[in-house]
């Protein structure tokens, strides 16, 4: 039987930013109809999509592992995540999801 962590494997096919804000009471499923009705990507590949709310203070990261979604979320109590906005050029392929949050730097509110 394969090993099983609770965080995304270091070496993903591909991960991407949605950079819109998203209604944080979608649940992973919700987040896999966004995938594929509005990015036109299969949500089964494996992988990894990062999404954020209005606030910028929450971040939601879904994938899919084998036989179900593995949704992971963090929320920010006073700080909010440096989002990148649409004309940003970023290259995340390069990084490893541990590298993504540390990339996406927190930024002090009203900032």
């Amino acid at each position: 039987m394969k090993p099983r962590y609770l965080r995304p494997a270091l070496n993903l096919p591909q991960i991407f930013l949605y950079r819109d804000p998203v209604d944080f009471r979608k649940q992973a499923h919700g987040l896999a109809v966004l995938i594929e009705q509005e990015l036109g990507h299969n949500p089964f590949s494996g992988t990894l999509y990062a999404f954020t709310n209005r606030h910028r203070n929450k971040i939601k990261c879904v994938m899919w592992e084998d036989n179900g979604f593995v949704l992971y979320y963090k929320g920010l109590a006073e700080e909010t995540f440096k989002w990148p906005k649409a004309s940003d050029e970023l290259d995340l392929n390069q990084h490893t999801p541990c590298k993504l949050i540390q990339m996406l730097h927190l930024a002090k509110l009203g900032i």
